[in-house]
């Protein structure tokens, strides 16, 4: 019951939630919808947008199927996304807590570093590493969260020293309470409510990053991504617009699902904001 009253009087979080799960369900259905590969040339070419009721939203100009691209890039923008976002989220936080709880030089050093990260342009660093380490998912995922890392440090960060001074995270070193066991049970379970609802920021972030390397052709070969589809329809935009935008929509319903999410997710979890 008090999820339900949650999300009837926090709209954005109910139609965050509501476009995700539709997305969810397309990436889980789609070996059942399409068990072929998504990437062979099952029909005819340049098929047009809903005449063809074998292919509903047509082929592109090799015969592949626009609806099954649409699906398989569900599941890779879904899964680079979470695990991109998950990835920064755990480097973030850990550098984050340790700058903020022993402050002096460690925090100097930590926030440094932090800096010389977010003084390079994201893409261009994601964009760099992938080209040097080669096109892979697993590249791409390394690649955005090192662009993403610093920001969720700097959140971190600013909410341990705030933590810090309270009197419950003051008094523990008097009870024998170690910096470790402070660090993972008085101060984490206080910052995990801003990290969860920056999250999925990070993970929409992430998803644009890699549409846009897929785009310019960085994108793994393996899979069927948004972003390469949206390239390879770039040259053929007036005659057929559809396979340009359907991929280009599906990216924008997902980013904003998952920003409605973030932003519902920060409403409901912090105290100040449940009205």
């Amino acid at each position: 019951m008090t999820a339900l009253r949650t999300l009837a009087n926090n709209p954005a979080l109910t139609l965050g939630c509501a476009l995700l799960t539709g997305l969810v369900a397309v990436a889980l259905a789609a070996p059942l919808l399409y068990p072929a590969d998504p990437r062979d040339m099952i029909g005819p070419s340049m098929v047009a947008f809903g005449t063809d009721r074998s292919f509903p939203l047509g082929t592109d100009g090799l015969g592949r199927d626009v609806a099954a691209g649409i699906a398989y890039g569900a599941r890779t923008s879904l899964v680079l996304g979470a695990l991109s976002a998950g990835c920064a989220t755990v480097i973030g936080m850990s550098l984050g807590l340790i700058a903020g709880y022993a402050r002096g030089w460690v925090d100097t050093v930590l926030m440094g570093f932090c800096e010389l990260f977010q003084t390079i342009p994201h893409f261009l660093l994601a964009l760099f590493v992938v080209a040097i380490l080669g096109a892979s998912i697993s590249h791409i995922i390394l690649a955005i969260a090192l662009t993403s890392w610093p920001g969720v440090a700097r959140l971190v960060r600013s909410q341990t020293l705030m933590l810090r001074e309270l009197d419950f995270v003051r008094a523990a070193p008097a009870m024998n309470v170690g910096d470790v066991r402070i660090i993972l049970t008085h101060l984490m379970p206080n910052v995990l409510p801003a990290v969860i609802a920056n999250g999925s920021i990070l993970a929409a972030v992430a998803i644009l990053g890699e549409s846009g390397l897929s785009f310019l052709g960085l994108g793994d070969p393996d899979l069927v991504s948004w972003g390469s589809m949206i390239g390879d329809g770039r040259d053929i935009i007036r005659t057929a617009p559809s396979l340009t935008l359907l991929p280009g929509s599906a990216i924008l319903i997902t980013v904003l699902s998952l920003n409605l999410l973030g932003d519902g997710l920060n409403k409901a979890l912090d105290p100040r904001r449940r009205r």
